[in-house]
């Protein structure tokens, strides 16, 4: 059975004291709900790193970093390293989020080296993938997200692919209050599926986990996260408000979608 995951990026945001009771907030909510079969993820900004796997030591949650460095170490100022995070006893690591794709030009070649490296640290990567709205307008999504896929992944072998969780962000759909529907993103899970079936074989693809990324809210996530091959989320806005976070989480159905 795959897992079933809420994942949620902070991005750029928040404060140490805003992050701390944000943290304790998600902690206490989590508490109160019945969190069997799922995992939830905080990723926050890499200042609040420590502070976070220090307090999820009293929430039932795990921890990620947005984004990690393709270099093992060395003279690469302002860089965090696999090793350093891996260090704090984080569990995941983003890779390859839109946002570093477009503003920091992280090409399919880097990011397939970060998943290399994330693995070798004994990080479970969070690979992102998704298509630009001139690609979705023209009919090109599903062959940009193969691309991706085939070029940031296809390289691990059969016990390296089952490591790692993949997130489908539609990038029209990503802080701008547009949302992907329930079926278009189950048409491209079910596709990422499928490549993964081609490339390993069925067993393999139906044990990744991929999630769905592209403004996910609490009156929208039951019916998004109730699709067959959507196995959770990727957050982002919805995850720096705790009402909000929680409900989502609590919309994740941990029974098998129908």
């Amino acid at each position: 059975m795959r897992k079933k995951i809420v994942a949620g990026n902070w991005k750029m945001n928040m404060t140490f004291d805003n992050a701390e009771g944000l943290i304790e907030e998600i902690g206490n909510g989590m508490k109160e709900m019945n969190t069997e079969g799922k995992e939830v993820i905080l990723c926050p900004p890499s200042l609040f790193t420590e502070m976070t796997v220090d307090l999820s030591q009293e929430y039932p949650f795990f921890v990620g970093v947005q984004n990690i460095s393709e270099h093992e170490e060395g003279a690469y100022t302002g860089e965090i390293s696999a090793q350093m995070v891996r260090s704090l006893e984080v569990n995941f690591a983003i890779i390859g989020h839109s946002e570093r794709r477009m503003y920091f030009q992280e090409d399919d070649e880097l990011i397939a080296k970060k998943v290399d490296i994330a693995l070798k640290n004994e990080l479970i990567p969070i690979f992102c993938c998704g298509e630009q709205l001139e690609a979705r307008q023209n009919e090109k999504h599903f062959d940009i997200v193969r691309t991706q896929v085939e070029e940031g992944l296809f390289h691990l072998d059969k016990d390296e692919i089952i490591k790692v969780v993949i997130a489908y962000e539609p990038v029209w759909a990503i802080g701008t209050g547009e949302t992907a529907s329930p079926e278009q993103a189950q048409e491209m899970h079910a596709f990422i599926r499928k490549l993964i079936s081609i490339k390993y074989n069925d067993e393999i693809a139906e044990s990744v986990t991929i999630l769905y990324g592209g403004s996910v809210k609490p009156n929208n996530a039951v019916e998004i996260f109730g699709k067959k091959d959507v196995d959770g989320g990727l957050i982002g806005g919805a995850s720096l408000n705790s009402k909000d976070f929680l409900a989502i989480v609590e919309a994740l159905n941990i029974d098998d979608n129908e």
